[in-house]
């Protein structure tokens, strides 16, 4: 039996509209993988969906939970393997990803871990267009997020030094994460290459609850970089106020 490589989490809550699409892109990767799907409690189709894939997941479950944070911990600290991410229940990896992940984590033995690119599929229009997406420095990271979750692999030795994610954040989890790999363990590999999609969709907490999510990125470079660059208070009307108005 071949040992599991990656151990990816799915969290979910009423996604169903988007979840079979995110697991059959995980297994479609041609890694060893041990994928563990972490639900809240959906009231939708979600159900019939981890049935549908009940027999090549290595747990599940769906119940009321602490959030998205607690269940991405819960589900890391059950796998085992040497490099661990996590999926959104709405984003996907693109065929050949997780392959190109592994291979630049392991080709970068220094690194915590390694992002690469992703597309912004807007859901409504079927659009995409490129995520915003930088070579890693601090001085970048300090002026905004420029690691996209979905294209991101972690050493699990370096997740668990870290301790995993704050349970406490709801919306900026992951730059969090991204600081703390940094500060700790050293900078991040960048690769450049596309390797997941980021779904835009009118019901992400990033267009729901704007306003919360930048306070929240605010706290974080403030608590991480020692001070907030004048540049977020510049653009904070824009990604705001006159986003919320046209989304």
């Amino acid at each position: 039996m071949t040992h599991p490589l990656v151990t990816i989490v799915v969290p979910s809550y009423n996604q169903g509209q988007f979840l079979d699409e995110a697991l059959k892109s995980i297994f479609e990767q041609h890694v060893p993988v041990e994928v563990f799907l972490l639900d809240g409690g959906s009231s939708d189709n979600t159900l019939d969906v981890i049935e549908k894939w009940k027999s090549r997941l290595a747990g599940c479950r769906s119940h009321r939970d602490d959030g998205q944070a607690a269940a991405i911990n819960e589900g890391i600290a059950r796998g085992s393997a040497p490099f661990v991410c996590w999926l959104n229940s709405d984003d996907l990896f693109l065929a050949g990803g997780l392959s190109k992940l592994v291979t630049a984590l392991e080709d970068a033995p220094e690194a915590p871990a390694v992002y690469a690119r992703a597309w912004n599929l807007v859901q409504e229009t079927g659009k995409r267009y490129p995520v915003w997406v930088q070579r890693f420095s601090r001085r970048r990271l300090a002026l905004r997020c420029i690691v996209s979750q979905p294209a991101t692999l972690i050493r699990r030795s370096a997740w668990e030094a870290v301790g995993g994610v704050n349970p406490n954040l709801h919306m900026v989890m992951d730059y969090d994460l991204w600081w703390r790999l940094y500060k700790q363990e050293g900078p991040l590999h960048f690769l450049d290459d596309f390797v997941a999609v980021n779904r835009e969709h009118e019901n992400t907490k990033t267009n729901t609850l704007r306003r919360q999510h930048y306070r929240e990125a605010i706290s974080i470079v403030r608590e991480h970089n020692g001070y907030v660059p004048i540049k977020w208070w510049i653009s904070q009307p824009y990604s705001v106020w006159y986003k919320s108005l046209f989304r």
